[in-house]
């Protein structure tokens, strides 16, 4: 390898609110140099999601630790190995780890994650947000054969892949939520949904009683807040409730928003409400994998998502991530 130096994205602030490019830096610095027992690798693509607004602030209460500012960023990345000394990786390997938002990364060789470049078509799709999809259906959601299906958030990455997952698993019927009629025509004809409620229209639990005259049986929470809210009054007896995101307070300005519960009428109706993280399920990874590798080859699921390209529009793809400009995941091609 002749190249010398590598461009990478600094945080350079802290927002006081949404999004801006401003916040970032992309600067160029030298190509590190591997030693025994580490690794090189040359991003090839990169994702970006939500949880990072989150991670901007100088600290969360998530379980990972906040960006610093004048220090690269860092998320899933899949790329190809350049070199690796004193491991059992070579050069030209696929591999996945989470220090993206750079050109090139230097990782400890138990940090880089081999990958089977024939199990999914594109290498991007190993940064979908499917595992998060597939864990909060079947383990947190327990979606069943003939169940009424809500997901808030269904234009996400997670929620884009939820629905069609729902569907997978035998929901007879998919309701999501979105801010925009475009994006819920797109769910209807592209994701496997059978309605979507609008945000900001009618009040949620209006909508969400008409879509479901029935009722809810199964419940996955992209969101927190008023659609939760408006989720559980419409919840049937016995549903289940996966708490998987939280996107109201992911986005706002200190990061956090509060919701009162009448946990009286959760009781009476038995619902049961769990907080479900992929970080105590990686074990569904590799079996998400395979079922998306097939899905997309035979047509049964759909990789929806926005593709920049360059490192340098990076800030850019989370800001539009952040104002919901785009359906799906959103990954930057390096």
């Amino acid at each position: 390898m002749t190249q010398r130096t590598h461009r990478e994205v600094h945080l350079a602030a802290r927002p006081r609110g949404v999004v801006t490019e401003d916040l970032f830096e992309v600067v160029e610095v030298p190509v590190p140099d591997p030693g025994s027992g580490q690794v090189l690798v040359r991003n090839t693509v990169m994702g970006v999601a939500a949880v990072m607004r989150t991670l901007m602030e100088e600290s969360s209460v998530l379980p990972m630790p906040s960006y610093r500012i004048g220090e690269p960023l860092y998320g899933a990345a899949v790329g190809e190995v350049v070199a690796a000394p004193g491991t059992d990786l070579a050069p030209g390997d696929l591999v996945q780890h989470h220090f993206g938002w750079r050109e090139f990364a230097l990782l400890d060789a138990d940090r880089a994650h081999r990958l089977d470049p024939g199990v999914l078509p594109d290498p991007a799709a190993y940064l979908s947000q499917g595992p998060t999809a597939w864990m909060g259906v079947v383990r947190g959601a327990e979606v069943r054969p003939g169940d009424t299906v809500f997901i808030s958030g269904a234009a996400g990455g997670v929620g884009s892949l939820a629905g069609q997952v729902a569907r997978l698993r035998g929901a007879a019927r998919v309701i999501g939520s979105t801010g925009s009629p475009a994006k819920a025509e797109r769910l209807i004809g592209e994701c496997g949904y059978d309605a979507v409620v609008i945000r900001g229209a009618d009040p949620m639990e209006e909508q969400l009683r008409e879509a479901a005259p029935e009722g809810l049986d199964a419940v996955f929470d992209n969101v927190g807040g008023e659609q939760l809210r408006a989720a559980l009054a419409v919840a049937n007896r016995g549903a289940r409730v996966a708490l998987v995101g939280a996107l109201s307070s992911q986005l706002a300005p200190g990061g956090t928003t509060t919701l009162e519960l009448d946990t009286h009428s959760l009781l009476s109706r038995s619902i049961t409400l769990r907080g479900i993280s992929l970080y105590d399920h990686l074990d569904l990874v590799p079996e998400w994998n395979k079922r998306f590798g097939e899905g997309l080859r035979d047509g049964s699921l759909t990789f929806p998502h926005a593709r920049l390209r360059g490192i340098e529009a990076a800030p850019r793809a989370l800001r539009e991530l952040t104002e919901g400009r785009h359906l799906g995941a959103v990954v930057v091609e390096l």
